[in-house]
């Protein structure tokens, strides 16, 4: 359960970088389909890797089994997601093309603190 939740909240870290990198303008779905994403943790007492599908559907990311996970995909390729199990939290930003992507998470399981990388591939 624990190793679940932190890779949520990678997942939502990932999905959350609204940064300064070159803009483009890719297709609405351009991103759609199912995205491959793996986790490293960096610092912190979090598992050192998790490894997770997510899926895109019109900028949104989803995941079919979490409740509290929000993602969103723009059209330029920033991301910026959030996820939350029990009490356990994380959050992420980064950027994707159409077929792969990076950024940096960062979050909580109870009151140890954990951040990381992470790299998606389209599937």
């Amino acid at each position: 359960m624990m190793r679940l939740v932190a890779g949520l909240t990678a997942v939502c870290l990932l999905v959350a970088n609204l940064g300064a990198a070159e803009a483009r303008s890719y297709r609405s779905d351009a991103f759609d389909g199912s995205w491959r994403l793996i986790f490293k943790t960096r610092s912190g007492s979090c598992d050192p890797s998790y490894d997770f599908n997510v899926n895109v559907s019109n900028g949104n990311i989803f995941h079919p089994n979490l409740v509290r996970f929000r993602g969103r995909v723009s059209r330029s390729g920033a991301v910026r997601a959030s996820v939350t199990v029990q009490d356990k939290h994380a959050a992420g930003t980064g950027r994707l093309d159409p077929t792969s992507g990076s950024g940096t998470w960062s979050g909580y399981s109870g009151t140890a603190k954990c951040t990381g990388t992470w790299s998606a591939t389209k599937d």
